[in-house]
């Protein structure tokens, strides 16, 4: 099995979310792995989150599972059911078409990291709990079907 040398990957702290939800996530620098492993069924990334900085906003997939595994650091996850501090070790995991919002938010003083797995049918699309948003294809949209003119990124 090849090893993935994380430190050769450049990092990224792009998003496609449109403004102004763009900025809750500017402290989130990620690394896709998937590509560089030639995986081309699935999604991962390594993710860092800055203090105060969020991983999405507050999400769920139609047509994807997603699998978190936590490297380092604190993070707190929340989801419609309430919320919950992730130490390293820990694993969260999301089914497809479970209408479950969830991200998480670093509200500690240090950074801290995860990786995170997904699999399916990307351009089933999702939802997103606490805004006026939702993604599909390779776009976001407001609740009622008008598009943003921001693209989702891959």
């Amino acid at each position: 099995m090849p090893k993935i040398d994380i430190e050769t990957i450049p990092q990224s702290n792009a998003t496609g979310y449109p403004p102004p939800f763009d900025d809750a996530v500017k402290g989130r620098w990620w690394r896709r792995l998937a590509p560089v492993a030639g995986l081309t069924a699935m999604g991962a990334s390594h993710v860092v989150l800055k203090p105060g900085g969020w991983s999405s906003q507050r999400h769920w997939h139609e047509g994807e599972d997603e699998l978190l595994v936590m490297l380092s650091g604190e993070a707190v996850l929340i989801e419609d059911g309430g919320e919950t501090i992730l130490h390293p070790g820990d694993m969260a995991a999301w089914p497809m078409g479970v209408a479950n919002g969830h991200h998480l938010v670093n509200r500690s003083n240090a950074d801290c990291s995860f990786i995170a797995i997904s699999a399916g049918d990307r351009s089933m699309g999702g939802s997103y709990s606490d805004i006026d948003m939702i993604f599909a294809g390779e776009g976001y949209y407001r609740k009622d079907g008008t598009p943003y003119e921001a693209k989702r990124l891959k």
